[in-house]
């Protein structure tokens, strides 16, 4: 029984692994970077997502916020998990989300004695950026008086499937809108991922495909009609290694598997002149190396993180920032977690991310 049901886990997984080859490559002509809308959907929703580089689909750790990045990261320690994220970006601007775990399953009776009770994972959540109050002004930059607003919103439903003690699979939908002074979008998205861990857990292997949809409503129109444009797809894998006698874990995440070029096209350049990325600095901007010190317990974890497209796309030249690297920690005290994030994008801007989560199931225990 136990071999077939590995078998049935194998066929799901390879069957994910083509869903995702099949759609790639006939979205991936259209795409490239900031040719895409809803671009808030690569921001990390949680301390914990900031500290390991902005986004991670492999490291399997009970965060319900993992579930952003790949659904199938939700897990047994998810359930009935209340977690609330706040981010600081700039003076006005406010990122902050909330998300909620629930499980159900199958009796005692129906299970086989090497799967958890509550196979089913689910989770939802809200997210929402607010850019603060801005000025009206005219194409000279003169203030014409009053003010407007800015808002994106993200709503998730998130569904992951236990197959066998080793493999996972999950789902997500997402209704996407955004809403600029007059303006406004809608979009429809989906997210469908899968997670591979041995029996002690020191190896863990993920891949994701997000944003897989489209626009719904456009925020303009043309001589054409409605403009729609595209959502930023993203294929990416990931694996991390826990050391069995340390508590050390270290991993990557390689991200937009989808295309290979994510430069961007300089159109407010006075000469056209403009420096040809390498193939070896192109490669190193689809990945991110992180670094956990977490023990067994996991009462804590310290979590140092290298994005090096955040390093190539941020850094100021002559000015020594930390842009690319970002630095992480994150407490259980009693029934709650606690976490914080900082980076760096420019010499003067640092981001700061705090997250707070409460394990429900324990209250209800008393």
């Amino acid at each position: 029984m136990n071999n077939f049901r590995e078998i049935v886990a194998c066929k799901a997984g390879l069957t994910l692994l083509l869903i995702m080859l099949c759609v790639m490559p006939g979205r991936a002509q259209y795409l490239g970077s900031g040719t895409s809308a809803f671009a808030f959907l690569d921001l990390p929703v949680s301390s914990r997502l900031n500290a390991l580089g902005g986004t991670n689909v492999s490291v399997r750790d009970g965060e319900i916020s993992m579930g952003m990045c790949n659904p199938a990261l939700l897990g047994v320690m998810t359930d009935k998990v209340l977690e609330l994220n706040y981010a600081y970006y700039l003076p006005g601007t406010m990122f902050a989300s909330a998300l909620y775990g629930h499980n159900f399953g199958r009796s005692k009776i129906e299970r086989q004695p090497d799967e958890p009770d509550k196979p089913n994972y689910f989770a939802a959540g809200i997210h929402v950026l607010d850019y603060g109050r801005m000025k009206y002004a005219d194409s000279q930059g003169n203030l014409t008086g009053g003010t407007f607003g800015a808002q994106d919103i993200l709503i998730d439903l998130m569904y992951a499937r236990q197959l066998g003690p080793h493999f996972t699979v999950g789902v997500t939908l997402k209704p996407i809108m955004s809403f600029y002074e007059s303006y406004s979008a809608f979009a429809l998205g989906a997210d469908v991922g899968g997670h591979f861990q041995t029996k002690d857990s020191t190896l863990q292997v993920g891949i994701s495909l997000q944003n897989i949809g489209w626009q719904l409503k456009g925020f303009y129109s043309d001589e054409g009609g409605q403009v729609q444009e595209m959502l930023p797809l993203n294929l990416q894998i990931g694996l991390n290694y826990r050391f069995a006698h340390a508590p050390i874990r270290i991993g990557l995440t390689i991200h937009n598997m989808q295309q290979w070029n994510l430069g961007y096209e300089h159109t407010n350049l006075i000469t056209d002149e403009t420096a040809e990325i390498k193939w070896h600095d192109m490669l190193f901007r689809h990945t991110i190396f992180f670094l956990d010190v977490v023990p067994k317990s996991e009462r804590f974890y310290v979590t140092l993180s290298y994005n090096h497209r955040r390093r190539a796309e941020m850094n100021i030249k002559d000015h020594g920032v930390l842009a690319g690297i970002a630095l992480g920690a994150g407490v259980r005290i009693y029934k709650f977690r606690i976490g914080f994030a900082m980076t760096q994008a420019t010499k003067s801007n640092f981001t700061y991310q705090a997250s707070f989560a409460l394990d429900i199931n324990s209250l209800l225990k008393q």
